[in-house]
């Protein structure tokens, strides 16, 4: 039994060595600054589809570009806010921790969902009918650092659940089901 750890262990090692070694080549690895309101704008110009031939995806603190050289440009988060992409689902799901802005796709399309968020001081964040997008996920930009409460409601059935905004929390949520 030790063995098999002690093997895991080294392979998960050289597997971080090589994934180090890549990254810090640098080659297609570019970093650039934008404000926060030109990002937000980029991430809802992916989100929507209005760009067709780049990829992007988003961590708590980056958004990364992808261009159709595999150059790779990415924008810190440096802002108050953090970006979260839920996609409610009924019948069918997908396992995602950092969204594909370009790439994910939720069951429920354009569908129209009643929203309520609050954060960990009770305070309501969102209370409106929000509608998914074409990938199906309803995207939103909420303050980092707390854990938030969240109802959603469509055509009769209800979820609620919670999600956090720390520098390690997913970017993709996927996991609230409609019942």
């Amino acid at each position: 039994m030790k063995v098999k750890f002690i093997t895991a262990f080294g392979l998960a090692a050289i597997i971080s060595v090589i994934y180090l070694f890549i990254a810090g080549t640098g080659d297609n690895r570019v970093v650039e600054e934008k404000d926060e309101e030109t990002i937000k704008e980029m991430v809802a110009a992916y989100s929507t589809g209005s760009v067709d031939d780049e990829t992007a995806s988003i961590t708590p603190t980056e958004l990364i570009i992808t261009d159709s050289d595999d150059q790779d440009v990415t924008y810190d988060l440096l802002g108050d806010d953090f970006f979260v992409s839920i996609a409610p689902y009924v019948d069918e799901t997908h396992p995602c921790t950092y969204h594909n802005l370009t790439g994910c796709q939720g069951e429920m399309v354009e569908k129209e969902f009643d929203v309520y968020i609050e954060n960990s001081e009770g305070d309501v964040m969102i209370d409106e009918a929000l509608t998914s997008l074409t990938n199906g996920f309803i995207d939103l930009w909420l303050p980092r650092d707390d854990t938030y409460y969240i109802t959603i409601e469509h055509d009769g059935k209800k979820v609620n659940s919670e999600f956090s905004t720390f520098e390690d929390d997913a970017t993709c949520i996927t996991t609230m089901q409609l019942l």
